[in-house]
């Protein structure tokens, strides 16, 4: 599974430096992260990572993955050995309200311009992705999730996520509600809508790879999907057209010592740099925070991406405030709705 919220190396070290007639502790030589891993861990490692090592020397121990229990554990035993954790949308939510996080110090980020959403008191959003509709170019393309869920009209098996959090949304403006208006979800009407098209899903996927070889297998006609699994495929299409965007977020646990969270500061800094984000997206076509990174790509090349002027402004953004309130009841109403399959 590639996404955050289904949702590390060593330890810091730190070395003793003797300074008149007292010791004091020097800058740590390695830092820690938590990350999501694959691609996305390959990308940070080339284009934040490096750059930061090589102004300051301090290396940076990745691990994977990052489920928010590995945060709460960290944080709840007082052992908090990550200078940074990514978390996605919910997650980031649920963390703040149980008082995991410290508050960032963008003084000391210094960031260079970012879209607005991407800055909160508790977190950096660095990578934007988006979930879409997909389809085989053999197949009669939907122009709306109303066409999707259409089965009569579009006729074929589908491929839907067995999270619930990636799937209500589309199944509410399938039937009528304008993507706008998707948040607060009515959930019921969310549920009656899937009762009408579940017959004709063959597999409610957990892994991101699936949708694409699902399709491409000719299993599926249609599959909702992540786009940066289908952007490459020759064989396959989709829309960022009433497509969902999400924001995957860099935090600091709680509790992280002043000198490896001064450390993270600097490395958020280089999260913010639009040439580092070009060398990101050459690893993983998923969007930076930088309200520059169109330009420098250029638009021909970016015209695929998530934050795409075109792109950005066709879709809904995720709410991971709704989520964080609602998601355990959400959860155990999806599982009743799949016994029933």
């Amino acid at each position: 599974m590639k996404r955050r919220d289904f949702a590390i190396g060593a330890p810091f070290v730190i070395a003793a430096a003797t300074l008149g007639s007292g010791s004091v502790l020097a800058q740590p030589k390695v830092i820690r992260m938590v990350e999501s891993g694959g691609k996305s861990g390959e990308s940070i490692e080339v284009a934040y990572i490096k750059p930061f090592t090589a102004k300051t020397g301090v290396r940076v121990s990745r691990e994977a993955p990052n489920p928010l229990g590995k945060l709460r554990a960290m944080v709840g035993s007082g052992n908090v050995s990550a200078a940074l954790f990514e978390l996605g949308s919910p997650s980031l939510a649920q963390a703040k309200a149980l008082g995991l996080l410290d508050k960032l110090d963008w003084a000391a980020i210094d960031p260079l311009p970012i879209f607005p959403e991407a800055r909160d008191d508790y977190g950096m959003g660095f990578q934007y992705f988006s979930t879409v509709m997909a389809w085989r170019a053999d197949a009669k393309a939907p122009a709306t999730w109303a066409d999707f869920f259409d089965v009569d009209r579009f006729p074929g098996k589908r491929a839907l996520p067995d999270y619930p959090h990636y799937l209500l949304q589309f199944a509410l403006i399938g039937d009528g509600v304008p993507a706008d208006k998707v948040f607060p979800l009515d959930v019921d009407r969310a549920f009656r809508k899937l009762e009408t098209v579940k017959k004709s899903v063959s597999v409610w996927w957990k892994a991101g790879t699936q949708p694409p070889q699902l399709l491409k297998d000719n299993e599926v006609r249609y599959a909702i999907s992540w786009s940066t699994r289908i952007v490459d495929e020759p064989t396959l299409r989709f829309t960022y057209d009433q497509g969902m965007y999400d924001i995957s977020w860099l935090t600091v646990p709680k509790g992280v010592e002043p000198a490896e969270k001064a450390l993270a500061m600097k490395l958020l800094h280089e999260v913010t740099v639009p040439e580092n984000q070009v060398r990101a997206t050459e690893i993983i076509k998923l969007s930076g925070n930088s309200v520059d990174l169109e330009r420098l790509v250029g638009a021909e090349k970016f015209a695929t991406f998530p934050t795409a002027t075109k792109n950005k402004a066709s879709q809904f953004r995720q709410d991971g405030e709704w989520w964080r309130i609602n998601g355990e009841a959400v959860n155990k109403r999806w599982e009743t709705f799949k016994l029933a399959l």
